[in-house]
């Protein structure tokens, strides 16, 4: 079942506000959780519940995602880093360990190239690349509108499908937070992802990092994650066998197990 929280709520410099908990020790080592594209903090809901007290764990909604405000605008690839920023401002946080699961995984590349001060290491997680240029699916996007139907969102998981089985209740969920997500930001979104210059291309990301790949992940080939692995400062790259590309859906336990020793490896 999905996790009940105390949620707290912050404000960014921006003035948008976003829902945030927390699950283990405050004086831990922190850990920011970047959810996908129409996803929300409810996406780690399994992998949190795995990790022990001495993981300082934070899950939040980003712009226009879950119960956060949903501007208008605001969804470039730098603004959304620029969000994770002000997200570590209004909790207090000097910086933490970045871990994005598929294009939130780009997004914590991008907090690495723009505010490398903020960033104690990043967990990539079946992340791209790049994304530069327009998805087959995004005709589809471009034809959304108000409320979005969940029976579309559901037919919508097709795109990425699992190898290890994945709860009901847990894609019930999945499957609501994308009829939360306003028509305009699903595409204004996907637009900020797939026009920006790829983080590795624009500059060096020193953090250390661990990019963590599905085998069966037939969106994001062997060849790219390496690439990506090449672009970062001392990376490990564990291979899940039998895993697709929504690594933190099919894998929550190993995932949770492989943060845990990657954080405690970083003291």
């Amino acid at each position: 079942m999905a996790r009940t929280d105390d949620v707290r709520t912050a404000r960014l410099a921006t003035g948008i506000a976003v829902p945030w908990v927390a699950a283990g020790d405050a004086t831990g080592v922190p850990v920011v959780l970047l959810h996908a594209w129409a996803e929300s903090r409810r996406a780690f809901d399994r992998m949190r519940a795995s990790l022990p007290p001495s993981v300082y764990a934070l899950a939040w909604d980003q712009r226009g995602h879950g119960d956060a405000d949903r501007p208008a605008g605001g969804y470039s690839l730098r603004e959304a880093a620029d969000d994770v920023a002000a997200f570590l401002d209004a909790v207090g946080l000097t910086r933490a360990v970045l871990v994005g699961s598929s294009s939130g995984g780009y997004v914590a590349q991008q907090v690495a190239v723009d505010h490398p001060a903020r960033v104690a290491g990043l967990v990539l997680v079946g992340a791209p690349r790049s994304l530069r240029g327009r998805p087959p699916f995004a005709d589809e996007v471009d034809r959304l509108c108000d409320p979005v139907d969940p029976a579309w969102v559901r037919a919508s998981l097709e795109w990425f499908p699992c190898v290890q089985p994945v709860p009901d209740w847990y894609l019930a969920d999945r499957v609501a937070d994308g009829a939360r997500v306003p028509a305009h930001v699903w595409r204004a979104a996907l637009s900020g992802l797939s026009d920006a210059v790829p983080p590795t291309e624009s500059a060096p990301i020193p953090s250390p990092a661990l990019v963590i790949w599905g085998a069966e992940d037939h969106l994001l080939p062997r060849a790219e994650q390496q690439a990506l692995c090449a672009a970062l400062t001392g990376s490990r790259f564990p291979v899940y066998p039998a895993t697709g590309h929504l690594v933190l859906w099919e894998q929550p336990a190993r995932m949770a197990a492989d943060l845990t020793a990657f954080v405690h490896g970083l003291a």
